[in-house]
């Protein structure tokens, strides 16, 4: 398959750690040392893992462990947005309507007419599709971009 064909960008799967390629394995374990406090630059975890930094910034954002608990999950994203009156409103009724509870909202001051927000939402085992709701966030008129930088 062609590099960016066919494939969304938009798209979630769980695969069986044996499936995953080790880099990525390694990127998800320098993270895991990062947010420990145990180490606290990204070049000393890279070298313990045995990676590259540029592999690890490439893959950072991609890969997340899946944790299946009943408790929910925390998924943390930047959104960028026009700085529109109502606009915030719009975004805080569809997380609402995908049953996904908004924990904190932290704005920016505009800049050359842009936001950005970044949010904290508690995703129960009853709530909506993630996947769903970013993608029904960045059909919203004023929204630059949303992006999932974290989940716990």
């Amino acid at each position: 398959m062609e590099e960016g064909k066919g494939m969304s960008d938009k798209s979630f799967y769980v695969i069986r750690d044996k499936a995953v390629p080790e880099v990525l394995l390694k990127v998800v374990e320098a993270k895991r040392l990062l947010d420990s406090g145990k180490i606290t630059s990204v070049q000393e975890a890279t070298e313990l893992v045995g990676i590259s930094r540029s592999s690890f910034y490439k893959y950072k954002d991609d890969i997340f462990p899946y944790h299946d608990n009943q408790k929910g999950r925390t998924v943390n994203m930047v959104v960028q947005v026009d700085d529109e009156p109502g606009l915030l409103s719009m975004i805080s009724k569809t997380i609402a309507d995908s049953k996904i509870n908004v924990l904190t909202i932290h704005q920016s001051i505009p800049v050359h007419g842009i936001a950005s927000l970044i949010l904290s939402v508690d995703v129960l085992p009853e709530s909506g599709d993630v996947d769903q709701m970013v993608r029904a966030l960045e059909a919203i008129d004023g929204v630059q971009y949303v992006k999932i930088i974290a989940r716990e």
